[in-house]
C-alpha cells in the first residue's frame, strides 16, 4: 500500500516574508491616524483586481454575505434562491436576515447554480439570488443575470472559492449587484479569518458601511447611532496580511493551477473519474482540486476519504446538499424543489477535494495520485 511518508495536508497557505514584513508595521503602526491604512489598501487592491468600483473588507466571507442582504432590504415573508449544494456559510445569512432559503440543484459540469431550476424555482416572495463559484469553477453569469433582470431580483455572487477566476472576460466577484470573498486560511488569499465585500453600487456600499459599525455612519465621532445594525469590521492586522498576499496574487493564482495541472496529467485518463471543468470563456483558480467518482466503482466520498487517511493523506468531502443535513430538517419549504434524482445528490456523496494547499509540489501530488489511483482501483 502506497503511505506517504508524512502527512499531507488538505489546504494550507503560502506565507513568504513579504507577510511577516506588513503583519508586524501593521501591529507598531496601524494605530491612531494610521489605524485605516492597510484597510483601505486591501479593499483598493482587492476591488481594482476583481475590477470593480467598491470593497469592504469584513471579518469573514458570512458577515459580508449578510451585510449584503441586509443592505438590499431582504427580510422576513421574502424567499432567497441558493444552491443545495454549497458549504452552508452560504445560506445561513438568508436565515439571519429572516429570509426563507430555497434550495435548488446544480449544474452536472461546473457544480455551480443551475440557471433552469432558478427560473422553476421564483415565486412571487422571491427576493434575490445567490450564486455560488464553488471550487473555483464560475457560475453560468450570464443567464443568471438575465433572469434576475426579467424578474426584478437582486443577484448576488458568493465568491469565496474563486478568486482568481475569470468567466467571459471577467474576473469572479464582478457579478451581480454585490459579491463576497473569503480569506480564510484554507482560501487562495488569506487573511487568517477574513472577508471582503464588493460592489458597483455606490448606494449599496454607503448602507454596507453604515450597517457594518452598529448603524452609524463612517466617520460618526458622536455615538448618535440610528439603527440597531451589526459589527463587522477587519483588524489592521489581518488587512495587513492581505496586502501582501494581493501583492503575489498572480503567482498564488499560477501555483494553484500548477497543482491542478499535476493532477489532471496523472488522473484525467483514469475511468471513471471527473475532475473540476474549465468550460469554454472560462478560467479556473481550482480553490480545491475535485475528483468526482463514477458510482460504479464501489467508494463513496467518506470511505475514499478512509482510504486516503489510510495512506497518511488528508481530504475533504464534496460538500453534502445542504437539504440533507439536521440543520435543515424543520425547513420543508426550503427543500420543495429538490427531488432524489438531483445532479447535486449524485456528484456530493462521491466527491473529495484532494490536497491543494501552497504546500504541494510535482512530487507530493505525484504520491496523492498514485495513492489515489490505487485505492480506487483496488475498490474496482
Amino acid at each position: 500500500m502506497i503511505v506517504a511518508p508524512e502527512r499531507i495536508p488538505v489546504a494550507g497557505p503560502s506565507i513568504s516574508e513579504r507577510e511577516i514584513e506588513l503583519v508586524a508595521d501593521a501591529a507598531r503602526n496601524a494605530w491612531y491616524k494610521n489605524h485605516a491604512e492597510f484597510n483601505n489598501r486591501f479593499e483598493r487592491m482587492l476591488a481594482d483586481y476583481v475590477g470593480v468600483s467598491h470593497a469592504v473588507s469584513t471579518p469573514h466571507c458570512t458577515a459580508a454575505l449578510h451585510l449584503a442582504l441586509a443592505a438590499l432590504g431582504v427580510g422576513p415573508g421574502d424567499e432567497v434562491i441558493a444552491p443545495d449544494v454549497t458549504w452552508i456559510a452560504s445560506v445561513a445569512p438568508i436565515v439571519y436576515v429572516g429570509a426563507e432559503p430555497v434550495l435548488v440543484d446544480i449544474d452536472p459540469v461546473t457544480w455551480c447554480l443551475d440557471p433552469s431550476a432558478v427560473e422553476r424555482a421564483i415565486g412571487p416572495r422571491t427576493k434575490a439570488i445567490i450564486g455560488v463559484d464553488l471550487y473555483g469553477s464560475t457560475c453560468d453569469w450570464a443567464r443568471l443575470q438575465d433572469i434576475a433582470d426579467r424578474h426584478g431580483l437582486a443577484l448576488i455572487e458568493d465568491a469565496a472559492e474563486a478568486l482568481g477566476s475569470v468567466y467571459h472576460g471577467r474576473r469572479a466577484g464582478a457579478f451581480g449587484r454585490v459579491s463576497a470573498f473569503s480569506f480564510h486560511g484554507s482560501k487562495t488569499v488569506v487573511t487568517g479569518e477574513g472577508g471582503m465585500l464588493a460592489t458597483n453600487d455606490k448606494n449599496l456600499f454607503d448602507r454596507v458601511l453604515f450597517l457594518r459599525d452598529h448603524g452609524r455612519n463612517p466617520g460618526d465621532r458622536y455615538f448618535l447611532n440610528t439603527e440597531i445594525a451589526f459589527k463587522y469590521r477587519m483588524s489592521g492586522v489581518q488587512a495587513a496580511l492581505g496586502v501582501a498576499q494581493m501583492e503575489r496574487i498572480d503567482e498564488l493564482i499560477a501555483h494553484k493551477r500548477a497543482i491542478f495541472g499535476w493532477y489532471r496529467d496523472r488522473l484525467s485518463s483514469l475511468k471513471g473519474v471527473t475532475l473540476n471543468a474549465e468550460p469554454p470563456n472560462t478560467q479556473n483558480s481550482y480553490w480545491m482540486v475535485t475528483a468526482v467518482l463514477d458510482p460504479q466503482i464501489g467508494l463513496d466520498k467518506f470511505a475514499l476519504m478512509t482510504e486516503l487517511d489510510k495512506r497518511n493523506i488528508d481530504s475533504r468531502p464534496f460538500f453534502s446538499p445542504l437539504s440533507s443535513l439536521p440543520a435543515f430538517e424543520a425547513r420543508p419549504r426550503a427543500k420543495r424543489f429538490l427531488s432524489a434524482n438531483d445532479e447535486g445528490q449524485r456528484v456530493s456523496k462521491y466527491g473529495v477535494n484532494l490536497p491543494s494547499g501552497y504546500n504541494m509540489t510535482e512530487e507530493k501530488v505525484a504520491i496523492v495520485a498514485s495513492a489515489f489511483t490505487e485505492a480506487i482501483t483496488r475498490a474496482a
